[in-house]
């Protein structure tokens, strides 16, 4: 007879012996504890220097999935946005990134190495540890696009075909796309080492408006935002300008997909470019900072020079329609007097037509 399944083998006289994966999987604990003394979990809850919970796992695999996503769940919280008709839940964390960097853990941890798979919940975050640095081939740089690559492939492969991991293997992709469409910074790995892989899932407050943004682009194409262009955008909301080269190394591929990617957000309104050929970089569109209540952080990053405040006051105009003395002393940092005497001088050369009083007066431009 020949043996095939991967949770046994047969090297000597046909006799079964289990395999890692066997074991893991089916076998009983005191079992695991005994021939795989290296499997153990621990999940934890910190408040600031206080272990609230410290429980430790050395179960079958599912067992411990399953005891882990419990935890998780006892913690998870969700709040709620109005998009057209429908209410979209926004919780703590999104469950499907939290899944897949568990599953990686447990999939891809050195099993030949002593210590636990640690699952972290901070004040600001979930931090998930596995003894073992990534695999040969796996870096930082190349997270995003290398071909899945499993410390036990028999492994991998059970916990793909039970339904506990993305059969495609680019669960990665779920991590990131879980943090970036609801604002929140993309997971941190940057703690990894050769003899352990670290990662951090912020729980940080999401940004609403840009999660509405996400969502109402969905609703009008029917398709879900690529990961691609929710890294670009993430980084364009913190970085303010990209060139193609720097988009290119956000998302880990080349400068011709990252020019694509980048017109793609282009065409769709969502960003603008300004020059070009080399020199070409991009920007949110005035809508995004619209939406997301930044409209005077648009003129600011558009390239405008922050001496001129006459014409960073008529540009706010012309692309948002109306300026205020609010809005005045924040795009020029002035404070109420200067930003009135240059709005009351803006009209007095009549660029400006003064619309209302007290404190509901706005400007608009002179026709």
């Amino acid at each position: 007879m020949s043996w095939t399944v991967p949770w046994a083998r047969a090297p000597r006289g046909g006799q079964l012996v289990p395999t890692v994966t066997g074991l893991l999987v089916f076998g009983r604990e005191p079992i695991i504890r005994d021939l795989a003394p290296t499997h153990e979990v621990a999940f934890q809850v910190l408040e600031g220097t206080q272990v609230r919970v410290n429980d430790f796992y050395r179960t079958p695999l599912l067992k411990t999935f399953e005891r882990v996503m419990e935890q998780f769940k006892a913690r998870l919280e969700e709040d709620e946005v109005q998009v057209g008709m429908f209410r979209v839940p926004i919780p703590t964390l999104d469950e499907r990134a939290f899944r897949e960097a568990v599953v990686n853990a447990l999939v891809h941890r050195d099993y030949t190495r002593m210590g636990s798979i640690h699952v972290r919940r901070e004040t600001d975050g979930f931090i998930i540890s596995n003894p073992g640095g990534f695999v040969e081939g796996v870096t930082l740089d190349n997270l995003l696009v290398v071909e899945p690559r499993p410390r036990n492939p028999l492994l991998a492969d059970v916990v793909k075909r039970i339904g506990l991991s993305e059969r495609t293997g680019r669960g990665v992709d779920l991590i990131y796309e879980g943090l970036l469409r609801y604002g929140r910074p993309a997971p941190d790995y940057s703690r990894s080492d050769r003899t352990s892989v670290v990662v951090r899932l912020s729980i940080a407050e999401p940004d609403v408006p840009f999660l509405r943004l996400i969502l109402e682009k969905e609703k009008r194409t029917g398709a879900p935002v690529a990961l691609d262009s929710l890294i670009v955008l993430s980084q364009l909301r913190h970085e303010r300008q990209l060139s193609v080269a720097e988009a290119a190394v956000a998302i880990q591929k080349d400068e011709s997909a990252a020019r694509t990617v980048l017109e793609r957000l282009v065409e769709s309104g969502l960003v603008e470019a300004c020059g070009v050929t080399k020199g070409r970089v991009y920007t949110l569109s005035a809508n995004v900072y619209c939406a997301v209540g930044q409209s005077a952080g648009y003129v600011r990053q558009a390239g405008i020079d922050p001496i001129q405040q006459e014409q960073m006051v008529l540009q706010f105009v012309r692309n948002h329609g109306r300026i205020t003395r609010k809005d005045t002393g924040e795009l020029c940092r002035l404070n109420e007097d200067q930003a009135s005497r240059l709005l009351r001088r803006l009209q007095s050369e009549s660029k400006l037509v003064m619309v209302g009083k007290g404190l509901g007066a706005f400007y608009t431009a002179a026709s």
